[in-house]
């Protein structure tokens, strides 16, 4: 089965993978503001999203066509080993092809991986099977790497995490892969720099995809604080232009301010913010890149958006909302697929 380049998804964790989002109109007043859900106290045998019926809410990590890792929120039955679900979920196999291929993603784990998972005072060991050794390049090996470690990074009582490959230490993989130090889940598809430097910070950034389906968080190298200002105006920048994204915010747009107090990020547009209110999502996707961009920042609670100082008069419709849902992706994909 093959999956047209043409029509595979360009884009997208997390850093800050699967936070909650209710995007809440404040009556006749209708101020766009996002309350984020403190995620801390959620044991590990559920994800950062809340329990539904006999399912629960996790991130899964896949590959697109341009090779960055999008994180993508799934339903998957509730049973005491989640973790492990999660992460099986991203193995090659043919049911998880399928489901991959109708978002129009790749699995990224070799056929046949399984793991063991110790969890401990904040810390996952994860000892993957020797199947993963199988990686057809360095490239896949990192997209394996990093997806094992942001999907285990997503769960509240995660805070690090080692790997083992076939129950052993390993301080490379097959093709070098380095795999011997402790991973956060950070730096999630890191941006290419010509020259590195020990004075810049990092921050992530989340851009729509080409046809704006799925966010894509991208990791940035900055020469300012790493804060919520930063971050806007970087998001403001745009991608990369080789980068196969979008712009989340209109290309004229400006920033008038981002100010924090109380843990709430207030984020001052010029007018040209309204015209992604035009957009076909009502500026939906909008509103998400700018929040998952904002929340990766300790102590930030809510976000509010202004336009030249005022509340907006129209803005997006009220939801709850994780990262990239897999029933709207699947909704808005079209699925085409060929099969050899």
């Amino acid at each position: 089965m093959k999956i047209k380049r043409a029509d595979i998804e360009r884009i997208l964790i997390l850093c800050a993978a699967a936070l909650v989002v209710v995007l809440a109109l404040r009556g006749n007043d209708q101020t766009t503001s996002q309350v984020l859900v403190d995620q801390t106290v959620i044991p590990i045998e559920e994800t950062m999203a809340t329990e539904t019926g006999e399912t629960v809410s996790t991130v899964v990590f896949y590959e697109d066509g341009e090779g960055y890792l999008v994180p993508v929120t799934r339903q998957v039955a509730k049973t005491e080993g989640i973790a492990k679900a999660t992460l099986s979920l991203m193995v090659k196999e043919s049911q998880n092809d399928m489901q991959a291929a109708r978002m129009g993603l790749r699995t990224v784990i070799p056929e046949g991986t399984n793991f063991e998972i110790d969890i401990a005072d904040g810390r996952a060991n994860v000892n993957v099977s020797k199947e993963a050794l199988n990686c057809s390049s360095a490239e896949q090996e990192s997209l394996m790497v990093d997806a094992i470690t942001n999907a285990m990074s997503c769960f509240a009582t995660v805070e690090e995490v080692t790997l083992e490959f076939d129950g052993q230490k390993r301080s490379k993989l097959t093709y070098g892969t380095d795999v011997s130090g402790v991973f956060s889940g950070s730096n999630l598809n890191l941006e290419s720099i010509e020259t590195f430097s020990e004075d810049a910070n990092l921050v992530q950034l989340y851009f729509p995809s080409q046809t704006g389906r799925l966010l894509v968080p991208v990791t940035r190298s900055v020469f300012s604080d790493a804060d919520p200002t930063t971050a806007m105006i970087e998001l403001a920048k745009g991608p990369k232009d080789d980068s196969g994204l979008e712009r989340a915010l209109p290309e004229n747009c400006g920033i008038k301010g981002v100010t924090m107090k109380d843990g709430v990020v207030t984020v001052n547009f010029s007018q040209e913010f309204k015209q992604t209110l035009e957009e076909t999502d009502g500026g939906n996707q909008t509103v998400r890149a700018i929040l998952f961009t904002c929340s990766q920042f300790p102590g930030v609670k809510q976000v509010q958006v202004l336009v030249d100082g005022e509340k907006l008069e129209a803005s997006p419709d009220t939801q709850t909302t994780f990262i990239n849902v897999e029933e709207e992706v699947i909704a808005q994909y079209p699925g085409v697929i060929e099969v050899d």
